[in-house]
């Protein structure tokens, strides 16, 4: 482990095209020496990670022929695909998971709900703990995926399986916070009990909390507003409950925090200039003053705030742009990787970047989502006040105060306990499955944040057998903020079975969102369940004293009712 993270690391840049230059998107790249699988963007262009100058990949796409090529990571890969004869497409000799039922398996494309855009994200599936004990995840306080889900169903409407991303949906409800022992930053708790779905494995829960900041002693905050004004956001879910989000928010600063406003749109200005939190008049009739009109330019509206952010810095402080948009880039930079190469330049500027999503129709889920990962921040969908008073009131130090960044985690397995794992959520990180830490991107991790993340796993002991060696060891790694040096935290965790029923409510009620998750995706773990099922489980693990789970219980009993009219469609009756 130590020697890997030590390791030259490549960055190979490349796109893949047609015989008629056509970009192609989401071609399956398989890195011959590991068998890690990426994807080209929807651009056509995909940027890799690898330990080796001189590698070899594979290219495969339904109806072309695969392509293996040899690349040298300081060069620029151009590769073109010629299309396969009609009668080897019927033979294709690869199979992935599919999205919907229906669509085949190797065929991940980009999924379109009207003009919304998603990442394609490919499910993880089960790794043998023997061979490949180590798996890392990236950390970060993203819970727009719940939000957005709820959107689609309160609205009648199927939710795109790409828009659906568990650890989001679990991170909504920051379940079982822990206060971390006075001398540590982070607590550590971890579970064993039975797999609803699947009676011969069990779920293996890891909870981690990080510490609140005290709210008397935060650092300053220099945030820039940034606000989209284009004529996409003049509608009543996007500018006008932006303006109610932003004033909220105003209302939690204080003298020594500062605030100026960018919008971009018709025009790329500042509406106002570095003002101090006391002066919260003159802050809330600069946003009550921004009108919605003209086109989308992004890159100069994220390229001046963050210019607005530099020109006043507080070293020591909370430096952060807050982006509030419906992501229709539409002038400047438009792909995702764009949008990449864009934001990563500012990540090691000590800038922090909050994205806030709006709207619905040309909602671009995908490109707020690179934005918010490459910009060393986090991403929040407000679908409706509610969610805006959730996320900058009720959450507001969790969402702009980082207590560590670039924070990602290992849990390596003890194979004498785990016979094979799989990862729920975070499938965005599939090809990383065994992969060491050093390829995998940290997240932020904010003030008060509680993480719940679940392995379905198959035993290799029976739960009976007396079990003394750790099962897995956790390791947490990090930089606190404004720090470059890396910080690990250390856990062991022990085998300590429950039943589902004697465990603690939260740990049953995080398996009923997972399912949840794998049945709104269609994933395989879906075939084993069905919506009478998670219903009679939401009901019985939800805290009804929760608002937040008590909504959860009423949003399955809708989904269960648009999904059921969307199979029996599906059979012709």
């Amino acid at each position: 482990m130590g020697s890997s993270l030590s390791a030259q690391q490549y960055y190979l840049r490349g796109e893949v095209k047609d015989e008629a230059g056509n970009v192609l998107q989401n071609v399956v790249i398989t890195q011959l020496r590991t068998g890690y699988l990426f994807r080209s963007g929807s651009s056509g262009t995909f940027g890799i990670t690898t330990n080796f100058l001189l590698d070899s990949f594979q290219f495969a796409h339904p109806g072309y022929r695969t392509e293996k090529v040899a690349a040298n990571a300081e060069a620029f890969l151009s590769v073109k695909l010629k299309t396969a004869p009609a009668s080897a497409n019927s033979a294709r000799p690869y199979k992935l998971l599919s999205l919907t039922k229906g669509m085949l398996k190797e065929d991940h494309r980009r999924w379109f709900a009207g003009d919304e855009t998603y990442v394609s994200i490919v499910e993880n599936q089960f790794v043998n703990a023997k061979g490949y004990p180590s798996t890392g995840v990236s950390l970060n306080v993203d819970r727009a995926s719940y939000s957005n889900i709820r959107r689609f169903i309160t609205l009648n409407s199927i939710v795109p399986p790409d828009a659906v991303r568990v650890e989001e949906m679990l991170n909504y409800f920051n379940l079982n916070y822990t206060e971390p022992k006075p001398k540590d930053l982070f607590s550590i708790q971890t579970k064993v009990t039975n797999c609803p779905w699947n009676p011969a494995n069990q779920l293996y829960f890891v909870n981690l909390s990080a510490r609140k900041l005290n709210l008397d002693t935060l650092p300053p905050s220099n945030l820039v507003f940034l606000i989209d004004v284009s004529g996409s956001m003049d509608m009543t879910n996007r500018l006008p409950l932006l303006k109610s989000a932003f004033r909220m928010l105003v209302n939690n600063l204080r003298a020594k925090d500062s605030v100026s406003i960018v919008v971009y749109g018709g025009v790329t200005g500042i509406m106002l200039d570095a003002t101090s939190g006391a002066d919260k008049e003159k802050i809330i009739k600069a946003i009550d003053e921004l009108e919605p009109g003209g086109t989308t330019p992004g890159e100069s509206g994220i390229k001046l705030a963050y210019s607005v952010a530099k020109k006043h810095y507080m070293a020591g402080g909370n430096n952060r742009v807050v982006l509030a948009t419906d992501g229709d880039f539409n002038v400047g930079l438009r792909s995702e990787a764009d949008l990449d190469t864009l934001i990563s330049t500012h990540r090691q500027s000590g800038i922090y970047l909050t994205c806030l999503g709006v709207g619905m129709g040309n909602y671009k889920d995908s490109k707020i989502q690179t934005l918010a990962r490459k910009g060393n921040g986090n991403f929040a969908y407000l679908d409706n006040f509610a969610e805006a008073e959730k996320v900058l009131l009720k959450e507001f130090t969790q969402t702009l105060y980082s207590v560590a960044d670039d924070a990602y985690l290992n849990i390596e397995f003890n194979p004498n306990y785990v016979r094979q794992y799989k990862l729920i959520g975070f499938d965005n990180k599939a090809g990383a499955l065994s992969d060491t830490l050093a390829v995998i991107e940290g997240g932020e991790i904010g003030s008060g944040y509680s993480m719940m993340g679940v392995f379905e796993i198959e035993p290799t002991l029976r739960t009976d057998t007396v079990m003394i060696e750790r099962m897995a060891q956790l390791k947490l790694r990090y930089n606190l903020p404004r720090d470059s040096v890396e910080k690990e935290f250390l856990y062991n965790s022990y085998y300590n079975f429950e039943p589902f029923d004697k465990v603690d409510q939260c740990y049953r009620f995080s398996s009923a969102v997972a399912m949840f998750g794998s049945m709104l995706r269609a994933s395989a773990v879906s075939k084993a369940l069905n919506w009478n099922d998670l219903v009679l489980l939401a009901n019985a693990t939800a805290n009804l004293n929760d608002i937040n789970q008590r909504e959860f219980v009423s949003l399955v009993q809708q989904a269960k009712v648009l999904y059921s009219k969307k199979r029996k469609k599906q059979s012709g009756n």
